[in-house]
């Protein structure tokens, strides 16, 4: 190992802390306050490792957590664009492409290109792994409006039930096993009125 490759991970590692202080739309569980972005990450991947045997079959989860691990680390530049708000959409991949330009560059070439690599993949969308890792990102949304019993999200941006069901809709292909359980949860907010019938 060189002192310049020690350098570059250093500097790479230092500048990945700061996605601590990205904060999210979405609340804990407990709603005690707003997660962060690397919380987010973290709980993903535990979620990959939790949920992996509904993955489809011959789903790499080890490769799916390494996805979840970095796919938003763009957020440090990028900011997190909240899944609901269509405007914020527009623009949200030149923002993040522009980030994960800057900042897988700051590693040695050979990790600025696995890493790399894993996030082209995410967002792709289109490997086995890919499409696990996106169901996760969405039914985590899922599990903290619903969990903390209240809505969430979902019900102070009046989020309709077409809108959600949009949103977790890759959740099909992605982790069919889970879907009977999203289909039951969107009717259960819908019916006490956590998301928007219309």
């Amino acid at each position: 190992m060189t002192p310049q490759r020690l350098t570059q991970q250093i500097a790479f590692l230092k500048e990945i802390d700061r996605l601590k202080a990205v904060l999210r739309r979405t609340a804990l569980i407990d709603r005690s306050r707003l997660e962060n972005s690397a919380e987010h990450s973290w709980h993903l991947a535990t979620m990959a490792l939790v949920l992996g045997e509904h993955a489809p079959e011959g789903t790499s989860v080890t490769h799916a957590v390494k996805m979840l691990l970095v796919h938003d680390l763009v957020e440090i530049d990028a900011g997190d664009t909240f899944a609901y708000d269509v405007a914020a959409q527009q623009d949200k991949k030149a923002r993040e492409e522009a980030a994960a330009d800057r900042l897988f560059a700051l590693l040695p070439v050979d990790l600025e290109t696995e890493l790399r690599a894993l996030w082209d993949e995410f967002e792709a969308g289109l490997t086995r792994e890919a499409k696990f890792a996106n169901a996760l990102d969405r039914f985590s949304g899922l599990l903290q409006n619903w969990g903390g019993a209240d809505g969430g999200t979902w019900l102070s941006h009046a989020v309709t039930r077409q809108a959600v069901l949009r949103r977790m809709e890759p959740i099909r292909e992605g982790a069919p096993a889970l879907w009977p359980f999203i289909a039951d949860v969107v009717d259960a907010a819908t019916a006490a009125g956590y998301i928007a019938a219309q």
